[in-house]
């Protein structure tokens, strides 16, 4: 099983990507062995999730994800919660 998942940034800022342990992913996003990106950007927050069968499919959703704007990541994120 694969994530495609979306992180809150402490700078406000998001970041998506792909993983199969989401929660071993969210330690290595806060503390050491995380993205370059939110190295510098934390705490992050898990917002959005999804569940993928391959890998395959999350990175080509985590492809999609990363074309869209702000404002439709942050849709994306708002109806996850509601």
């Amino acid at each position: 099983m694969y994530f495609c998942y979306v992180l809150h940034c402490a700078d406000g800022s998001l970041y998506t990507g792909v993983t199969t342990d989401l929660e071993r992913r969210l330690r290595e996003h806060n503390g050491t062995g995380g993205a370059r990106y939110t190295s510098g950007r934390r705490p992050v927050r898990l917002a959005w999730k999804e569940a993928h069968a391959d890998r395959s499919s999350a990175q080509a959703r985590e492809a999609e994800i990363k074309g869209w704007s702000r404002k439709r990541k942050l849709a994306l994120v708002r109806n996850a919660t509601d």
